[in-house]
């Protein structure tokens, strides 16, 4: 009977060892038009430039950060960003690292994240606030940007 056992049980471990096989599920670059297109979006909204990141957003791209209930519109994500310069002077945006583009095998999902420093002087208050935030960018085939998601703690930076 232990000999059934034991012969069962190295059976039992031999599949399951072997169906852990290692699969690959897409790719990762560090350099790739893709983080390209992030920098620029980055650049355009230092340069207050909309027309520009018009040209990086699918029509349709929507946008979400932190504390939102719920994705709102690119357009209404460009009055928002714009709105940034009527508190805050001195706007700065560093990337920290290095962007990563993730192309997945599983339904061509073509993804950039990106980890960043935001900063400004309050025009209020005078003083500097810094959030720290990672940042996720979907593509379509057409390379442009259907979803930006941001994860940080934007709670010390007040509107009013």
């Amino acid at each position: 009977m232990r000999k059934i056992i034991l012969t069962t049980a190295l059976f039992v471990f031999g599949i399951a060892a072997f169906s852990q096989q290692e699969e690959k599920n897409g790719t990762i670059y560090i350099k790739h038009a893709y983080i390209d297109v992030i920098n620029n979006t980055v650049k355009a909204y230092l340069a207050k430039d909309e027309a520009a990141n018009k040209l990086l957003y699918s029509d349709t791209a929507r946008f979400w950060i932190t504390g939102m209930p719920k994705s709102i519109s690119i357009a209404d994500a460009f009055k928002m960003w714009s709105s940034d310069f009527d508190f805050y002077d001195d706007v700065k945006v560093a990337v920290v690292g290095y962007p990563d583009y993730l192309h997945y095998l599983d339904g061509d999902a073509k993804i950039v994240q990106s980890w960043w420093k935001w900063s400004g002087k309050s025009k209020k208050t005078g003083l500097v606030i810094t959030i720290d935030y990672v940042q996720f960018d979907d593509f379509n085939s057409a390379g442009k940007i259907t979803r930006e998601s941001i994860y940080g703690d934007f709670s010390k930076m007040i509107k009013e």
